[in-house]
Formats: C-alpha cells, structure tokens, sequence
C-alpha cells in the first residue's frame, strides 16, 4: 500500500537541528525508495525547494538553491510523483470546507483521496484521524 508524503517529511531529512526527525524522514523515505510504497504530491517538491531554500535565523538556509534543486530532481528519479488535475483542485475545494483545513493541507489531502492512498503521512493533521478515505499518520509522535 502506497502513502503520500507531506513536505515536512522531505525538509527534515536535511534539517540537523532536529536529528530524532531527520533519522525517523530519513527511515520513511528509504523504506518508500525500497518498498515503492511513498508517492509524493508535486506540491510538495515545489514546498521543498522553497522551504529548504529560506534563510533561518543563522541567516543561512539549510539547503543551498543548487543542493535544493539537485535535491528535487532526486526526488522525482526516486519516487511516483503525483500531479494534480482540475477534479483533484474541486476535491480539495470540498476537502478544506468538509474538514475544515487550511488550503494547503486541503489540496495535500485531497492528492491522497483522489489517488486512492489510504495514508497520509505528516506532522500537520490529527495522528490517526480519518478524511474521507485517508488515515493520516504523523511519525514524529515518539520524537
């Protein structure tokens, strides 16, 4: 069974200032690479390049924009890269006024709906909580 993957999985496997959740990424998407089990939204590349990429309060960011680019082009050799459509777009317009989320995490949900992946696995919605047909999983619980 296939999962997608939220943004924050990709940034903490390159952010060292929290190493328990760089380790707990780094295990998810090399267990996705083996068992082909991870897909990633496009959304989330796009959120990758730009999150990796911002300076933080050292001023430096924790990617380069070259690394950062380099980066995402492994991402898309490594892993089904989903891309949304129009009837993806009106899921995550129902999905954020059905469940109340926020656009992004709408539009994130609803690649899992539409895509038929029963796991979304992310820090930002409720542990264990149902939308729809998706059961998102945060792995950071014990970290």
């Amino acid at each position: 069974m296939a999962a997608l993957v939220d943004t924050n999985i990709l940034v903490y496997r390159f952010d060292p200032r929290f190493p328990d959740k760089q380790q707990i990424a780094t295990d998810v998407l090399r267990k996705g690479i083996l068992e082909d089990s991870v897909r990633l939204p496009h959304q989330a590349i796009v959120e990758f390049v730009a999150a990796v990429t911002r300076p933080l309060v050292s001023g430096r960011p924790l990617l380069e924009p070259h690394e950062a680019r380099r980066e995402a082009e492994e991402f898309l050799s490594q892993f089904v890269v989903l891309y949304p459509d129009e009837n993806l777009l009106r899921l995550a317009f129902r999905g954020a006024a059905a469940y109340q989320l926020g656009w992004f995490d709408a539009h994130l949900w609803a690649y899992a709906e539409h895509y038929g992946l029963q796991e979304l696995i992310s820090e930002d919605f409720q542990h264990d909580r149902l939308y729809g047909n998706v059961r998102t999983i945060n792995p950071f619980l014990s970290s």
